[in-house]
């Protein structure tokens, strides 16, 4: 099948049939010069040039797809490569994880993926957690990780296994065997403009947790100024797409609506929010609102993977294990068995920025609007973050302190703290930051109330 009749029928806005786009998924392996060993129908298949591969995304992008469609994109680029199957490897409870589509400060997985493995160890629960690295605005889960002195997010399989086996929970980066399609097409669409596309974003998504063999996957899908949906609609039809897709293939998902209008937690940057899920899961402090998200999506994880029969009994497991100490203790035993500090509860090892000044607010009133896109944007200009692909993230960096909406301020109070790695970069951090700001004349309206941190629950 000739990639330019696939091309076509999408153009015209035919809906794709699943050889069709068996045929696209095959030939984007065959044509990725990275896998060595392509699987048999990739070997046989057409390569599809970047070119032709483009062209497809955005048609798509312009004629959309049905559900139909996004299910046979979803499986095709599930098992376009190695697909994980943690009972051969002899794990018998549940294997449950989360995702969430990015925000700034979101630091979540940091402490879920230890809290469910000690909320479900009588279960047997592990959590595989494959995770990222920072794209645009947003920072990266792998990308915190290695701000741990020796921690690697790429361990060989004995290494991982040794580690879920210790620990119940292990957070690391899917390896070039794992939904190759879906690598090589996420590189095609984020530099073609076509990656906001929700039956791509989901296919995308999906793929990856498929093939790292769950049973349950939960899904954060934030809304705001500093996430992929600016708006509640547009939210709400992600979440649906994420969650009808995955249960049609057979993982059962639930998706949460959460807010990110503001920063989640107190930091953003690498090693300060690595530090900040330290304080967490110590409890020497748990900002109300990332304790709230996090705990959400832990016990709607236990839930669905029928760990508990009830939310209720699933929130008293949750709550138990992180006020025990079970939580830490599990991320104590994970950055252990993969490279990290022995004792990092209490010798994290995380390197500090050299310069750290407050922002003034320009003037008295209270915080009315927070451009959160903009300050994760701060944090990349500063280092955290990449501006091109290979350049060299610099732990150290960020912002910590930051104000919240209808927080009242006094002229040349702070509205964050900037954590840089020298003067210039500081100042020019600094007015980034106030721009990002809207100050409101005087105190806040009498009666306004802080937006929900989480909006809804899907289904």
């Amino acid at each position: 099948m000739l990639p330019q009749q696939v091309i076509t029928a999408k153009r015209e806005g035919e809906a794709l049939t699943r050889e069709q786009i068996d045929a696209f998924v095959a030939g984007l392996v065959a044509g990725d010069s990275r896998v060595a060993r392509k699987p048999a129908a990739a070997a046989e298949s057409l390569g599809w040039t970047d070119a032709q591969a483009a062209a497809l995304a955005m048609a798509i992008v312009c004629r959309g797809m049905d559900g139909a469609e996004t299910l046979a994109l979803t499986q095709a680029m599930a098992h376009s490569g190695q697909v994980l199957d943690w009972r051969a490897a002899g794990f018998d409870g549940p294997v449950l994880d989360k995702h969430s589509t990015g925000g700034v400060g979101d630091k979540v997985s940091l402490m879920l993926a230890p809290l469910l493995a000690a909320a479900g160890a009588d279960a047997g629960v592990i959590v595989p957690m494959v995770s990222g690295r920072g794209l645009g605005h947003t920072g990266g889960t792998l990308d915190k990780l290695e701000a741990l002195p020796g921690y690697k997010v790429d361990p060989p399989a004995r290494k991982l296994q040794r580690a879920l086996r210790e620990a119940g929970c292990a957070i690391f980066g899917a390896s070039d065997g794992i939904a190759p399609a879906d690598r090589r097409l996420y590189a095609i669409r984020d530099v073609t403009g076509t990656v906001e596309s929700v039956p791509l974003i989901t296919a995308s998504i999906l793929s990856k947790k498929l093939a790292a063999g769950l049973s349950a996957l939960v899904l954060d899908v934030k809304v705001g100024s500093g996430g992929m949906m600016r708006s509640l609609p547009a939210a709400r039809v992600l979440a649906r797409s994420l969650v009808e897709v995955a249960g049609a293939a057979g993982l059962p998902a639930r998706a949460l609506i959460t807010d990110m209008d503001r920063v989640l937690g107190t930091s953003a940057g690498n090693a300060l929010e690595v530090q900040e899920a330290l304080d967490f899961l110590t409890g020497r402090a748990r900002e109300p609102r990332l304790q709230a998200v996090t705990l959400a999506l832990a016990a709607q994880a236990l839930q669905l993977g029928g760990v508990a029969a009830e939310l209720a009994g699933a929130r008293q497991r949750v709550q138990a294990a992180l006020e025990s100490g079970a939580a830490a203790e599990r991320f104590a035993r994970m950055v252990a068995a993969l490279g990290g500090p022995r004792d990092v509860l209490r010798a994290p090892g995380l390197a500090t920025a050299p310069v750290q000044r407050d922002v003034p607010a320009p003037h008295a009133g209270h915080v009315a609007q927070i451009d959160v896109r903009a300050l994760g944007m701060v944090v990349v200009a500063l280092g955290g973050g990449r501006r091109h692909g290979g350049e060299r993230i610099d732990p150290r960096v960020g912002l910590t302190h930051l104000a919240v909406p209808r927080q009242a301020v006094l002229a040349g109070q702070a509205l964050a703290r900037v954590h840089a790695a020298d003067e210039s970069a500081a100042a020019a951090a600094t007015a980034a930051v106030q721009a990002a700001y809207v100050l409101g004349e005087g105190e806040a309206p009498a009666g306004a109330r802080a937006t929900p941190v989480v909006h809804e629950v899907l289904p």
